[in-house]
């Protein structure tokens, strides 16, 4: 009965790993548990990520030529500054809400890869994006170690796809 009912609430086997994404579907529900609260307040989780990056990697900054010479607490008066962070962060989302549907995500990556190529962002400056991504998830959120790994599976997904696109030389 418990497999029997597992299947009706899960959809098939929670802990089943999609070949495509690499994540289970109690992984990616995990992962879309934790979003919510990051995403409910989308403009300022954004500007503090982007920020936090700023402080951690200051060279990430030349790409932010709107608000280079701005001061931080002045970043989020920018028009194009906040479109940005609203693009980032819907681009989050949708990253996010489609990991049931993994092909779609790949799609998806392969286009923001494509893009970030086009302005000479390397998979270098995606890591580091990582790391301040993880270290605000852990202080504010406060995520326990299996959740974690989720996320660390969804982001190597996430950049699996767009490491293939942003250049045929810097692809590792």
């Amino acid at each position: 009965m418990g497999s029997n009912l597992s299947y009706l609430l899960w959809g098939g086997n929670p802990d089943e790993v999609n070949p495509t994404s690499g994540l289970t579907k109690r992984e990616i529900r995990a992962v879309q548990k934790s979003w919510a609260p990051v995403y409910a307040n989308q403009l300022a989780t954004g500007t503090e990520l982007l920020k936090r990056l700023f402080r951690a990697h200051p060279q990430t900054l030349d790409f932010f030529k709107m608000i280079k010479k701005l001061p931080e607490d002045e970043y989020i008066t920018n028009i194009q500054f906040k479109a940005h962070v609203i693009n980032l962060m819907s681009a989050l989302n949708q990253a996010v809400v489609n990991l049931h549907q993994p092909e779609v995500v790949a799609v998806m990556m392969h286009k923001l890869g494509e893009s970030h190529g086009r302005r000479k962002i390397q998979e270098s400056h995606f890591h580091d994006l990582k790391g301040v991504i993880v270290n605000m998830f852990i202080e504010v959120l406060h995520l326990d170690d299996a959740t974690l790994g989720a996320w660390g599976k969804t982001v190597e997904f996430w950049y699996k796809n767009i490491f293939q696109a942003l250049t045929p030389n810097q692809s590792t």
